[in-house]
């Protein structure tokens, strides 16, 4: 199997639901969502491509850096890379239903697993989407972190519960599914967690507890105060909010505001290796990679997720190699220039 062949069944397979673009940019599908593009007019999707645009790389060839370590421990577990399977759900609405939730969440964890890194799961209206992540998880021996909607605190907790049942590396919850209108369709209303609520959640249990979706630097520093071990900047794929900032605008201040204080992880327009070598010179630990694994699953199953993993690994190490970076635990911000 080639990229190539990989795409061309995916486009098949996702036909109507994703038109698995040269440039996955968000332009031909916004609004579609339910569907696989962004809300309203999809600015919050293209946004975070643009944010990561707006940087160029500074090429240097004239230093002893001889090979490029794209490896690091995260959450207790040693990874080939710091790129990360971002947690998605949906599969009857948003990529038209070919894949049960089932196998659709098992290529992603075991293709991102085969990898060398992790992959996440999430939560939805539907039960089926967070078990059949969390089953996913347990049958790779934790391997990997479930996400949970900002339910009630009571629903949150028994989640929070089987999770550390399933012997997860982590938990999170994605606090930026708080205005999914589907959910309360569905009789499961989510909303936004107050700083109380969400610091009862970090201590309820005792895996590593992320919280996903922070966009300023003053909800960085709630969310680490409230006991959090992981921030995700993202705007959930500008999936609930039309017209936010990219994510890679705002991390730089919010990696200043809470340096030393735990792990931050990024997501949004991630498309290429030199995509993650830019967002950890901008204050990121590690990434999350979301709709090009959807290519990946659909067109060639845990094969094409780990196909496209270890291409942007690829891809990274050799953009290491070319602006001097040692390691991917050490990146500085000189190796960026904005453009103007």
């Amino acid at each position: 199997m080639d990229i190539a062949t990989l795409r061309k069944t995916a486009r098949e397979a996702l036909k109507g639901y994703c038109r698995v673009c040269p440039v996955c940019d968000g332009r031909l599908c916004a609004g579609e969502a339910p569907g696989m593009g962004g809300m309203g007019t999809g600015s919050a999707f293209g946004v975070n491509l643009e944010a990561l645009r707006a940087w160029r790389l500074n090429m240097r060839t004239l230093h002893g850096v001889k090979t490029a370590d794209t490896g690091l421990t995260l959450f207790g577990r040693r990874l080939s890379m710091p790129i990360l399977a971002a947690p998605m759900t949906g599969v009857a609405y948003n990529m038209g239903g070919r894949l049960s939730e089932a196998e659709f969440i098992r290529r992603i964890i075991d293709g991102a697993a085969a990898a060398g890194t992790m992959g996440a799961s999430g939560d939805g209206a539907d039960p089926a989407m967070f078990d059949s992540g969390l089953a996913a998880i347990a049958a790779r021996e934790g391997h990997g972190i479930p996400f949970i909607k900002p339910r009630s605190q009571e629903a949150v907790m028994t989640m929070l519960s089987r999770a550390g049942q399933a012997g997860a590396a982590a938990v999170g919850m994605d606090v930026d599914g708080a205005g999914l209108a589907v959910m309360a369709l569905k009789g499961q209303p989510v909303s936004p967690k107050t700083p109380d609520e969400l610091a009862d959640c970090a201590s309820a249990t005792p895996l590593p507890f992320i919280v996903k979706g922070v966009m300023t630097p003053d909800e960085a520093e709630i969310a680490f105060a409230a006991g959090a071990a992981a921030i995700v900047v993202s705007n959930h794929g500008g999936r609930v909010l039309d017209h936010t900032p990219g994510a890679a605008e705002v991390l730089p201040a919010i990696a200043r505001a809470v340096a030393g204080k735990g792990v931050i992880l990024a997501d949004g327009g991630v498309r290429s290796g030199a995509d993650v070598l830019k967002y950890l010179a901008l204050g990121a630990d590690a990434v999350l990679v979301g709709r090009p694994l959807v290519v990946g699953a659909f067109g060639g199953g845990a094969e094409g997720v780990t196909m496209l993993l270890e291409k942007m690994r690829a891809e990274l190490a050799a953009a290491m190699l070319l602006t001097g970076t040692a390691t991917v635990t050490d990146v500085s911000p000189r190796i960026l220039s904005p453009r103007t």
